[in-house]
């Protein structure tokens, strides 16, 4: 099988993958430690998942070592399939082929040497498992802790995590604002773009500036209402639990 993307063996014999290579054929247009800190956000560990190291590059003249990681099979897949592009799908099937390849040669060990192979791998694979585990049960432990005393700001602290798992610009924090606006919509059976208008028109009426005004927000509509308050607060929890957000730092 022609290498379609770069691996290279480590010490304890299992294949890794190269993420810069990876990276680089995934065709990422993020640079490669910025996409590298979101992708191990979604439960990868290091020490299990991957390693980093450093290797020099193509710099003239004292560049610093470049950052790169040693990724395992399971997480180079993954990583791939989170793309969701056709790249993504191909580097995908490519590893999912070099594990097939792999398995074909244990075949050809002896029925003791495979049952040790077999045990082995399952031992790694069930404590990178507990690891993912542990870390997801403490990050969505946190995540349910988050209380409506000071719901404004610890909304609006996970909102924007989950905006940096979706890329961190300012257009995907207003795509997952919205998104959440109109899950209340329909589980509040309201409408928060109309309520906004009507308090924007009293508050006009009672002599507030237009600055103000405009700085008002459909969160400002939802501190209004109690039922709102638990129903948006309960609805942004849900969102952080979905896309992980436990791994993202502070």
């Amino acid at each position: 099988m022609n290498e379609l993307i770069k691996t290279f063996k480590q010490k304890d014999g299992t294949v890794a993958v190269d993420g810069r290579d990876l990276h680089d054929f995934l065709g990422v247009n993020e640079k490669y430690t910025q996409w590298f800190e979101r992708m191990k956000n979604y439960g990868f560990n290091e020490s299990i998942d991957f390693v980093g190291f450093s290797e020099k590059t193509d710099k003239p003249q004292g560049g610093r070592p470049a950052v790169n990681h040693a990724m395992t099979l399971d997480m180079a897949k993954e990583v791939s399939m989170i793309q969701r592009t056709q790249k993504g799908k191909q580097a995908r099937q490519y590893f999912i082929a070099m594990e097939k390849r792999a398995q074909s040669k244990t075949s050809l060990l002896s029925p003791e040497l495979q049952f040790m192979q077999g045990v082995v791998d399952k031992l790694a694979a069930n404590e990178r498992t507990q690891q993912r585990l542990e870390t997801k049960i403490d990050g969505v432990s946190e995540i349910v802790a988050t209380s409506t005393m000071d719901w404004r700001n610890e909304t609006s602290h996970l909102i924007s995590k989950i905006a940096r798992q979706q890329g961190n610009t300012g257009e995907s924090y207003k795509m997952t604002r919205n998104d959440i606006y109109d899950e209340v919509d329909r589980r509040g059976g309201v409408s928060l773009k109309t309520r906004l208008t009507n308090l924007r028109r009293r508050m006009a009426e009672e002599g507030t500036s237009k600055t103000q005004r405009k700085n008002t927000t459909k969160v400002d509509v939802i501190a209004h209402d109690k039922k709102l308050i638990e129903i948006y607060t309960a609805i942004v929890k849900e969102f952080a639990i979905r896309y992980q957000v436990w791994n993202e730092e502070y």
